[in-house]
């Protein structure tokens, strides 16, 4: 016999010793059960024994000696023996739902930061570039970035909607200040509006933006409301009702061996495994949909980027915005002609429109705040997040054995219960997870199944199936008529030049947020000039600043231009 071998034979003696030591004095005396009892069930308990007794009204922990415990005090122990159950499962859940809980909160914020950063972006660009119109769109950028956050965040309002009511209202705006200034009736301003979608002022845009809308605000929205779900999950399995087989069980396993003067004992093993696999059989049946749930939220969490990424859709607004402006103003007269044939010929009369109060050094100062690096965007929080969370994918197939090993069983190789006596090991079968393995356990007796489990895993398929649904396909590229029929749009699950961003190779997205501030007399008409190419496209050449301007920067240059014009201010 090895060194080791003679410790660990010592160790078992000298344990078997105290237990049967502890056993022998409870036999004599119910003092440390009646102690015990009173501090679990905090307060005094009337009719405890002072020495054991012979008890057949018992009805679960029937033992052939004499007993310390009454009918009442195995009531009152089987009701604790719930409660402690229901203490350990929400301990051992409470790391995953802080995770959830945690980072759902987190991502509401920053996506309500967002919000409020694009709005801010939004309004600059109005009071610094077409700062006659700036007080009058004001009411239109704040009712749709509420819009935006209201659907975000569960509200049922349409994209759709809120899209082509702000791109109505911009309509009027852009007319009445920039292709025919002036003054006009409120019926005249509500013709101008009315006519925007069938004379398609701002060309493609409107669908551009409602296309990256919709392409990034629904998968996050699905995303918020999937990580909602698993915390109801978690709050529905942390106070699980156990049938009364299970209670009847748990009391055996946990405070039986108190009637017979054990205090310090704890179960088998197997025995445990037993007792708590059938405890939680129902609730196993939800690992595999669980295990799927947080597959289907990585794969939505991959695929939000680019035009899917919201991030890069909100805190770009406002250059499609732009966009939309300058297409308007370089289609002017047909725009005129358009609107003098649908709604007549306004009676103009010269008017200063209100200039804009907002404080633009303020918000340029306040938008550097907002700025972050590539480490705080929100899809590397989410990738931290998924990270997190995939180590949970089995956490409801392995809840049993972690409750067993960590918190309720004997250590390998201790004296332990087993439901009659301490013994050195259990000698019964060992089931599995899950209600199909329960058939043969010799501990509960697992029957039909739990609603309320059956109502969880039904709200898990569903999710999954509208995570899998809102999953973007990057590899499939979709052809986005313009609305004026002769302008097309290729738009790819990726991010290109088009929305405003480059690739860095790595699959990251390069932002650059540009907001104008040039003044009037910053710029002269005679300084741009317009280069158009043999293959139809343009750029603009500011020969004032001896360089070329590409297509990102084209819509900016022409902002200037259009503030010199004579009427605009």
């Amino acid at each position: 016999m090895d060194a080791q071998t003679w410790r660990v034979g010592c160790r078992c003696l000298l344990l078997l010793a105290l237990v049967g030591s502890t056993r022998s004095e409870g036999l004599q005396s119910c003092e440390e059960v009646r102690k015990l009892f009173q501090w679990r069930l905090v307060g005094p308990v009337k009719g405890l024994q002072d020495s054991p007794r012979a008890g057949p009204d018992l009805q679960v922990c029937i033992a052939k000696n004499p007993a310390c415990c009454t009918r009442k005090m195995e009531e009152s122990y089987q009701i604790t023996a719930r409660q402690d159950m229901q203490q350990v499962l929400q301990t051992s859940s409470s790391t995953l739902k802080f995770l959830i809980s945690r980072n759902t909160a987190a991502f509401q914020e920053t996506l309500e930061t967002l919000i409020r950063q694009a709005e801010n972006y939004t309004s600059i660009l109005f009071c610094n570039t077409y700062r006659n119109m700036a007080l009058e769109a004001a009411a239109s950028v704040q009712e749709f970035f509420t819009d935006v956050g209201l659907y975000l965040f569960g509200a049922d309002v349409n994209p759709e909607e809120f899209v082509n009511r702000f791109f109505d209202s911009l309509f009027p705006l852009v007319y009445n200040h920039l292709i025919n200034p002036g003054d006009s009736s409120l019926e005249y301003s509500e013709c101008i509006r009315m006519a925007r979608r069938d004379i398609s002022p701002f060309g493609n845009i409107p669908k551009r933006v409602l296309g990256q809308m919709g392409r990034s605000l629904l998968p996050s929205r699905t995303f918020l409301q999937a990580l909602n779900l698993g915390i109801e999950v978690i709050n529905t399995t942390d106070h699980l009702h156990f049938s009364k087989e299970c209670s009847r069980a748990l009391l055996r396993m946990q405070y039986c061996p108190h009637c017979q003067g054990l205090t310090l004992s704890k179960p088998c093993m197997g025995y445990c495994l037993n007792v708590v696999r059938g405890c939680l059989a129902h609730m196993a049946e939800l690992n595999p949909h669980w295990h799927m749930y947080i597959l289907s939220l990585e794969e939505l969490s991959d695929a939000m980027h680019g035009t899917y990424d919201v991030e890069h859709v909100l805190l770009n607004f406002h250059l499609l915005v732009n966009d939309a402006v300058v297409q308007a103003y370089l289609d002017g007269q047909k725009l005129l002609e358009q609107v003098n044939k649908i709604c007549g010929r306004p009676i103009r009369t010269p008017t200063q429109s209100p200039r804009c109060s907002f404080d633009g050094s303020k918000e340029k100062r306040g938008m550097k705040i907002f700025i972050r690096n590539g480490e705080e965007t929100l899809a590397n929080r989410r990738k931290e997040f998924i990270n997190s969370l995939r180590l949970y994918r089995t956490f409801y197939g392995g809840l049993a054995d972690q409750l067993c090993a960590n918190e309720l069983a004997a250590g390998d190789g201790l004296p332990c219960w087993n439901g009659e006596d301490i013994v050195k090991s259990y000698t019964q079968r060992v089931v599995g997870n899950g209600i199909k393995a329960q058939s043969g356990n010799p501990e509960v007796k697992v029957k039909g199944t739990d609603p309320v489990i059956n109502q969880i895993i039904d709200k898990l398929k569903h999710v999954i199936q509208l995570l899998q649904g809102r999953s973007p396909k990057p590899s499939k590229w979709e052809l986005h008529m313009g609305s004026g029929g002769d302008m097309a749009e290729l738009v790819s699950g990726g991010c290109d030049d088009e929305d405003g961003c480059r690739g860095s190779g790595s699959g990251e997205v390069k932002r650059t947020l540009k907001v104008t501030d040039w003044m009037p007399d910053e710029m002269n008409l005679s300084d741009v000039k317009q280069i158009h190419q043999t293959d139809g496209s343009s750029t603009l050449d500011t020969t004032g600043a001896g360089c070329t301007a590409t297509t990102e920067t084209m819509a900016l240059a022409l902002m200037g231009a259009v503030m010199l014009l004579p009427g605009l201010w």
